[in-house]
């Protein structure tokens, strides 16, 4: 329930009751006392109702009433009773009070028949005619609204329309356009209003209408003149008709006309972001600082722009601005965090990774970074504990945070410890698929060939078309054991399953070359390093092409692929074994 002020009841109360009066100034006059005779054995007669203007002391007393239960948070019941007064009395202050009592309700019903019996009383009030044109405007009775609107600008009043068309950004289509309907009759009506002309414009804009939106505000400019707030609007047309060089160029126009113009300035800086002059764009923005050290929206992006332009001390530094300042602490956390990791303080990156609260975007993205610092750190027991705190029975998020701490893990040489944590989600998490891939390739590093396959074959048993672990098992036993055709098989039913993984065509011409199809390797081959011109592709396309004969072109793929991956591994192997004579 709503509650008037207590301040405001009582003081009105009084101004209210001294006002309620028909003929303003006239002093009520008690009635004289009767006389009584007491000897008399017939009773005095009862006096007559005192009446105080047009008001009995009935009515006041309702209104006492009424002040006092709205002082109590009995609003509507006061809300009722005012309302039946008013229509009783058809006194102005009355009616005054008893709109009040009913916006303080939010009661749009009774605040427009107060508005209609207030101007049927006083017919040129400009503030009835406004309290009307809101409240029909409210209750979306949008022809009415302006025709109260129109009275009053006709009877010389004002109104500032674009404060209604600067809350207009949410409504529907259909209401939007609506109303614009209605300010485009309005405004055919009184072409000289600027703010009328101004709502016009922006309910345009609002609508998508861009190039309308633009040929009324050049007629706006020539009717009431230039302002920062109009070049602004032109400079938004502009960018939304895609013209990016005539925004740039009013911006710039607005900077040099209104220097002192912050809005403008931000405009400028986050265009300029836009279009990729970062450099440009942080001397805007370390200006808007400069202008106002507290304007932290624009310490922020000075912020991002630093850590775009890597400037990472100068970004930090103002991220602890705003942090002493309490300002975007899930923002300021997470990217002290990632400065400092990228800077070796990897102790300190954890703490601001942790203090991100589960509310930001980036919650999950900072709870990752830490479980891989703390792995990094050897902290393990920490981690597999974050992972399991922050996950809180989530299955989705304890598996992906699981994958970032085993791949912590993998990248860290501890495999046993990584096929544990596997283990143990396996226990609970009973054949995912996931696990199981992430298991095969933890042992697969660990050299258990037996566990890979063993995880690998119950994958294809529960998802017999599943070609990633059919390419998997299907190259693992061409590469590393002699079951060839096995391998092939395999890899067949990966090539089915899916025919253009480049991946999966570069390991079935793997197997056909270890069976001695050379033919048939070196098309397959071809055919993915055309697709996936990778040092794996390329080591394997040479090492056929070699053993067909052909050196020359395989010295060629390998060295080409040399100049783009240097320091491939498999690729410098593939060479030094066959050019030492291990494979000719």
């Amino acid at each position: 329930m709503t509650h008037l002020a207590p301040a405001l009841l009582t003081l009105s109360l009084a101004l209210t009751l001294g006002a309620c009066q028909s003929t303003p100034g006239t002093e009520p006059r008690p009635e004289p006392v009767p006389e009584v005779n007491t000897a008399s054995a017939e009773p005095a007669p009862t006096p007559a109702p005192i009446e105080y203007g047009n008001f009995t002391p009935e009515q006041l007393n309702r209104a006492m009433i009424n002040e006092l239960a709205g002082q109590r948070g009995y609003l509507p019941e006061a809300v009722r009773d005012y309302y039946a007064l008013a229509v009783e009395t058809r006194d102005l202050a009355v009616v005054r009070r008893a709109s009040q009592f009913a916006a303080a309700a939010e009661d749009t019903d009774t605040m427009i028949a107060l508005g209609r019996l207030w101007l049927e009383i006083e017919p040129d009030s400009e503030e009835a005619h406004l309290v009307m044109a809101f409240q029909l405007l409210e209750a979306g009775m949008l022809e009415e609204s302006m025709e109260h609107m129109g009275s009053i600008l006709a009877i010389g009043g004002e109104l500032d329309f674009s404060v209604i068309s600067g809350r207009t950004q949410y409504l529907l289509p259909e209401q939007r356009a609506s109303l614009l309907a209605e300010f485009q009759k309005l405004h055919a009506r009184f072409p000289e209003h600027e703010t009328l002309h101004y709502a016009v414009m922006q309910l345009l804009e609002q609508s998508n209408q861009h190039a309308e939106a633009l040929a009324e505000l050049t007629l706006y400019k020539e009717r009431h003149g230039n302002s920062a707030r109009i070049l602004l609007m032109e400079a938004q047309l502009h960018l939304q008709l895609e013209q990016l060089d005539r925004t740039i160029e009013l911006l710039e126009e607005g900077i040099e006309t209104y220097p002192d113009h912050r809005l403008i300035r931000f405009n400028y800086g986050r265009i300029l972001v836009q279009t990729g002059n970062l450099e440009d764009a942080r001397e805007q923005f370390e200006e808007l600082v400069r202008m106002a050290p507290d304007d932290y929206e624009s310490l922020y992006s000075l912020a991002l722009l630093e850590l775009e332009l890597e400037s990472l001390d100068a970004a930090r530094s103002y991220l602890i601005r705003l942090q002493n300042a309490g300002e975007r602490p899930n923002e300021t956390h997470y990217y002290l965090g990632f400065i400092d990791e990228n800077q070796g303080r990897l102790a300190d990156a954890i703490t601001h990774y942790l203090q991100v609260e589960p509310t930001f975007s980036n919650y999950l993205n900072a709870q990752r970074q830490a479980v891989r610092l703390l792995v990094q750190q050897t902290r393990h027991d920490e981690a597999h504990a974050l992972v399991l705190s922050v996950s809180d029975g989530r299955p989705e998020v304890e598996l992906m945070l699981l994958s970032v701490e085993v791949d912590a893990l993998m990248s860290a040489n501890q495999l046993e410890r990584a096929d544990a944590r596997l283990t143990e989600a396996l226990q609970v998490y009973v054949d995912n698929i996931d696990l199981l891939f992430a298991r095969s390739l933890v042992n697969d590093r660990r050299g258990d060939l037996a566990k890979v396959e063993e995880d690998l074959r119950r994958i294809i048993e529960l998802e017999p078309e599943n070609a990633t672990a059919l390419n998997q098992l299907g190259y693992t036993l061409a590469d590393r054991t002699d079951r060839y055709n096995e391998a092939l098989a395999l890899l067949e039913r990966a090539i089915a399953a899916d025919p253009e993984d480049p991946a999966i065509i570069d390991s079935l011409a793997w197997a056909q070359f270890k069976l001695g199809r050379y033919d048939e390797a070196l098309a397959n081959l071809e055919r993915a390093f055309a697709a996936f011109p990778d040092p794996e592709v390329a080591a394997h396309l040479g090492e056929v092409l070699w053993t067909m004969g052909r050196r020359s072109e395989a010295n060629r793929v390998w060295n080409d692929s040399l100049r783009e991956n240097p320091e491939s591994r498999i690729l410098l192997d593939t060479i030094e074994r066959l050019r030492n004579g291990a494979g000719s």
